[in-house]
């Protein structure tokens, strides 16, 4: 299983900025220590390939530094050129997961889940949005699991008249973005919600993801709802996002379905338990759809 990374690419952030950007060379490492993975650097999404989902005007601004302030401040990044090489990777990432998708069944990108990007602007900390991007590319009936505790407004948004395409947000009723879109399916939590209240609703989503019969399955992964995180409200267990992990690849495997792992946000303290539970998601992963070494025995 091969999991594509963007860390290298740093993005200066001013001291004191929310955004955890540590947390991703960290769970690389986290990862290699394992041993259960290959790794490749992300490679650089190109311009049209971001216009299948982007508008061109807006994918123009961003390569070369013409948005305004107020775009900017919505998108929460000051504008560079790091931080466009980053932006090019979280798209690429996702696109060469989706290759590996199809190819073997899995992929995996250690970045992405930019759910927050609409068509013609940027918000939350995502320029792009590389689940957009990447099923505009691959061109299948596709649903989008998202599970990050901020609604996929943007993911919503830009498919919000396509029938080929079914997205599912479980997403805090309270918290961010404060103006909802429409997905496929919205599960909205109060705050507060715990791992029974979260599961069982999960089991209802991934019921309406079978219905829908999708080619290929993009799991926004964000681990931002584990309780005491700063942006999350909700109040999930370690153990509890394990078997949230788990219940989505279990899923995939019984239907068949080629499953791309995008990462999403997580911003607990210290920034080491929202590594773990990022790690987690991976392990989960390769141990429900890594098949096991045959059994070598003497004769």
């Amino acid at each position: 299983m091969r999991l594509f990374y963007s860390d290298h690419y740093a993005i200066p952030l001013p001291a004191g900025h929310k955004f955890p950007a540590a947390k991703y060379g960290l769970l690389r490492q986290a990862l290699e220590a394992d041993g259960l993975f290959r790794f490749a650097p992300a490679p650089l999404a190109d311009a049209a390939t971001i216009e299948r989902a982007h508008d061109p005007a807006y994918v123009r601004a961003v390569m070369e530094g013409t948005l305004d302030a107020r775009a900017m401040r919505r998108i929460g990044f000051p504008w560079s050129p790091e931080l466009v090489r980053r932006s090019l990777a979280s798209v690429g990432g996702t696109l060469a997961a989706t290759a590996d998708a199809l190819a073997d069944g899995f992929g995996g990108n250690l970045a992405g889940g930019t759910h927050h990007a609409f068509y013609g602007v940027g918000s939350g900390f995502c320029v792009f949005n590389d689940l957009a991007v990447a099923i505009r590319w691959c061109g299948r009936r596709a649903a989008v699991i998202d599970l990050d505790v901020h609604q996929g407004d943007g993911t919503a948004s830009i498919f919000a008249e396509e029938k080929n395409v079914l997205t599912v947000s479980l997403h805090g009723e309270n918290n961010f973005p404060f103006r909802k879109q429409r997905s496929g399916v919205d599960i909205a939590l109060a705050d507060g919600a715990g791992d029974a209240e979260y599961l069982d609703r999960l089991e209802g989503a991934l019921r309406a993801v079978a219905d829908f019969g999708p080619e290929i399955v993009f799991y926004q992964s964000g681990v931002d709802g584990l309780a005491g995180d700063r942006l999350g409200r909700l109040a999930l267990s370690r153990e509890g996002l394990i078997e949230r992990d788990r219940k989505v690849f279990e899923f995939a495997r019984r239907q068949g379905l080629p499953v791309v792992v995008t990462l999403g946000g997580g911003y607990a303290e210290p920034i080491g338990r929202t590594v773990d539970a990022h790690a987690n998601t991976f392990r989960s992963a390769a141990a429900v759809l890594q098949p096991a070494e045959p059994v070598t025995r003497p004769i």
